[in-house]
């Protein structure tokens, strides 16, 4: 089966193709593509896409001065993170797509090590690797499928008293070893080629957020696996991207109504009707209990109070808009 987005593959061709999509990140360009470079330099041909994700920090000039060899398209609004990266389809002639973010800096053996990987084990559709902080701390990188229920014991914190099975991160935050789990990150995503081909790349409703969520949920559903390889580590310094955006950003509260509509689009499509509704039902008992936790104690009580009954508001708003997850509205 071939996407039709797809173009078909040649006789000669290259290993990797990696795509980053670019939104106000011109700060990060040389660290993240001179990372890059030097760990392709053992594969040969390993083209390089970047989607500018109609950026305004100069970032285009930037690439088309510093980085002739990239491949750059320009999109001429933000389509946020998945259609951009869906902008590369038509331009991927290579056995495994590599999707990085500009803020994620790899190691100098991550690309040879994870396509050996991908290799030796053709079931794997999908792998992740390591992910630490710029401060060495560990992220997640293993994680597990949100549920209405995971999603309530987070922001409650009922979590910290849940089993690990029950938890988003249960298996921890990283394997010792190779390790098959529900979905891994995508600020280093490597996809294999037939897996494109079967399921497609990201559903373009989804503005930012739960995208490759749904994909591995997708994929999984199709009898590939997805896989965590704990043996090389990839820097991720997080958000600097959405830190760039103030209109977006103020008080938080845009992006929280992205990650919201995200959760009910990703929850009605693989879920059904009963678990949107339930997020959202277990979404405003979470904010009722903090409003009312913050009465009772803490500085600032009042404060904190308004701000889950904006939150309030917010989910009212999105589930409206989005007629409880059947459609994105950005």
């Amino acid at each position: 089966m071939t996407s039709p987005l797809l173009p078909p593959l040649e006789t000669d061709i290259a290993p990797l193709t990696t795509v980053l999509v670019s939104y106000n990140t011109r700060h990060l360009l040389d660290a993240c593509l001179d990372a890059l470079k030097a760990a392709a330099d053992p594969l040969g041909a390993a083209p390089v896409i970047v989607v500018d994700n109609a950026s305004r920090d100069d970032s285009v000039a930037h690439l088309r001065a510093r980085h002739a060899d990239v491949h750059l398209i320009v999109s001429e609004s933000n389509l946020g993170f998945g259609r951009a990266n869906n902008l590369a389809l038509p331009h991927l002639r290579s056995r495994y797509v590599l999707l990085l973010n500009t803020d994620a800096f790899v190691e100098r053996t991550t690309l040879t090590a994870t396509l050996d990987y991908m290799d030796a084990h053709p079931r794997c559709g999908i792998l992740g690797v390591r992910l630490v902080g710029r401060d060495g701390n560990e992220q997640p990188s293993c994680r597990s499928f949100p549920t209405p229920f995971r999603l309530f014991s987070v922001k409650t914190g009922l979590s910290r008293w849940l089993p690990p099975a029950w938890q988003i991160d249960g298996a921890g935050l990283v394997p010792a070893q190779p390790t098959r789990c529900d979905w891994v990150p995508g600020c280093y995503y490597l996809v294999r080629r037939e897996v494109i081909a079967q399921i497609g790349l990201f559903d373009p409703r989804y503005f930012l957020y739960f995208e490759e969520v749904d994909h591995c949920f997708a994929a999984r559903r199709a009898g590939w696996d997805v896989v965590c390889l704990p043996t090389t580590t990839v820097v991720h310094v997080g958000g600097e991207s959405a830190k760039s955006d103030g209109p977006i950003t103020a008080g938080g509260r845009q992006l929280a109504r992205i990650e919201f509509e995200s959760a009910l689009l990703y929850f009605r499509k693989n879920l059904g009707l009963w678990a949107a509704a339930r997020h959202v039902l277990l979404d405003v008992t979470a904010d009722l209990a903090l409003a009312a936790k913050a009465l009772l104690k803490g500085r600032q009580r009042r404060a904190r109070c308004a701000d889950q009954l904006r939150h309030l508001a917010l989910i009212a708003s999105a589930t409206l808009a989005t007629r409880l997850g059947r459609r994105g509205t950005r």
